[in-house]
Order: structure tokens, then C-alpha cells, then sequence
């Protein structure tokens, strides 16, 4: 795992907790050294401050999901909304405040890694589906890649996790709650801002409108549905 902060004494407090507990952990203290190392040891999983020297943690997000889709947790002081939603939309998975429990840090984290195998197991498992198809949509799950439109796309582990969910179940109602719990696990500490995010950067990457989405629809105040064909909903 990959730890970018540049507080010494709280680099090497996430560290000790981490390394005590789940995984070894490597750490970089500025964004340029962030994407050295990330280039060199490819982590499983990193945790990102946003100020940062050299490089800031919104520049280090952009660059790492250009090159990689591995998990990225933002971990910053930098609380406010907008900074939450910037964050999530140049691609990172998840966004945590601080100051923060480091209980809740280890928790957070091994969720994510535990979220991340069993998305690996179910798709071993699914060989009746190795291939999901939606709309315009084709996910290769043996080869996780995705095609719409014929054209191969981009997404990160969370976004190829939960549009697989969509077209596993096309039709159907998924609500927040269900998504957040498949894709975050029972013990999320977030809230549904980050799963909203991720639902508006699936839209942008399949719909051919965004804002008025045929696909990815919206169920006021429940959730959302997956629908094959072409009409618009809200």
C-alpha cells in the first residue's frame, strides 16, 4: 500500500497501524515522489493527501487513474464539499476528513481490499457471464474490460464493480443502500455522495447524454436502474 502524506509523525502513525494490522506499507512525502513510487512498487491501494508538495494530491489522482486503475482513498483535512466531489470525480473510490479515528481508517482500508478480492473471486466464479451486455454497453469480466459503443472505455475497479451490478441486474430497482453495501461493504462509514459520484462518472463514460441519461436512470429517492433500451428517464 501506498501512504502519500508529507507529516512525518502522521505518515508513520498510518504506517504502524496499517502494517500492524493488514499490509506493508510504503510512503511517499511529496506528489512527484507519490507517482515514482507508484509507478515502481504498483500498489494495492492508496491513501492520498491533498496538500502536498511539488505536486498536489489532486494533480497525484489525476495522473495515477490516467495511468492505473488501482483503489484511490483521499485523506485529507480539506473537508468541504466541492473538494469531496472534485476529488471523487477525477476518479478516486473513496474520501475521508480529517482529523480522523484510525480505527476507522484500518476499517475503511480493509474493507476496500476485502471488496476488491471478492469482486476478483465472484468474477472467477462467473463463467456463465463472463461476458455482460446492456444497451450499448459490453463488459469483458475475464479480461475486465469494457466496450460502449464498440469503443474500449476506461474505469476504475469501483466503476467496472458497479456497472457489472447494473447489468447483472438490468431492470431492476438497485437502491443506494444495496449498491453501497455490494460495492463498500456493511461497514461503510460514508454516505451516498460518493456512490452519487460514481453513478454521474459511469453516465459521462456510457450515456450519450449524461444529463438526460436513456440507460443509468435515477428512481427518485431510492436508487437506480439499468434499462437496455433508449428512453430517457429521471
Amino acid at each position: 500500500m501506498l501512504v502519500v502524506e508529507d507529516e512525518p509523525s502522521l505518515a508513520e502513525s498510518i504506517k504502524y497501524s496499517l502494517e500492524r494490522e493488514c499490509c506493508r506499507v510504503v510512503i511517499a512525502s511529496d506528489g512527484e515522489l507519490a507517482m515514482e513510487l507508484a509507478r515502481e512498487q504498483r500498489p494495492s491501494l492508496v491513501l492520498l493527501d491533498l496538500m502536498l508538495p511539488k505536486l498536489s494530491g489532486f494533480d497525484v489522482c489525476r495522473q495515477m487513474r490516467q495511468e492505473s486503475t488501482v483503489p484511490i482513498m483521499i485523506l485529507t483535512a480539506k473537508d468541504g464539499e466541492a473538494d469531496k466531489v472534485a476529488g471523487l470525480e477525477l476518479g478516486a473510490d473513496d474520501y475521508m476528513t480529517k482529523p480522523f479515528s484510525m480505527r476507522e481508517l484500518v476499517s475503511r482500508v480493509r474493507a476496500h481490499l476485502r471488496r476488491a478480492a471478492m469482486t476478483g473471486a465472484g468474477a472467477a466464479r462467473r463463467d456463465d457471464l463472463e461476458v455482460l451486455r446492456g444497451g450499448p454497453v459490453e463488459l469483458d469480466i475475464a479480461r475486465h474490460e469494457a466496450r460502449v459503443r464498440g469503443q474500449q472505455v476506461k474505469l476504475t475497479p469501483k466503476e467496472f464493480a458497479l456497472l457489472a451490478l447494473f447489468l447483472e441486474r438490468k431492470g431492476r430497482l438497485l437502491t443506494r443502500d444495496l449498491l453501497i453495501a455490494e460495492l463498500w461493504g456493511d461497514d461503510y462509514f460514508g454516505d451516498t455522495k460518493t456512490l452519487d459520484v460514481h453513478v454521474k462518472r459511469l453516465r459521462h463514460k456510457i450515456e450519450l447524454q449524461p444529463n438526460q441519461p436513456a440507460h443509468l436512470v435515477t428512481v427518485r429517492g431510492l436508487g437506480y436502474r439499468y434499462l437496455d433500451g433508449d428512453t430517457a428517464a429521471a
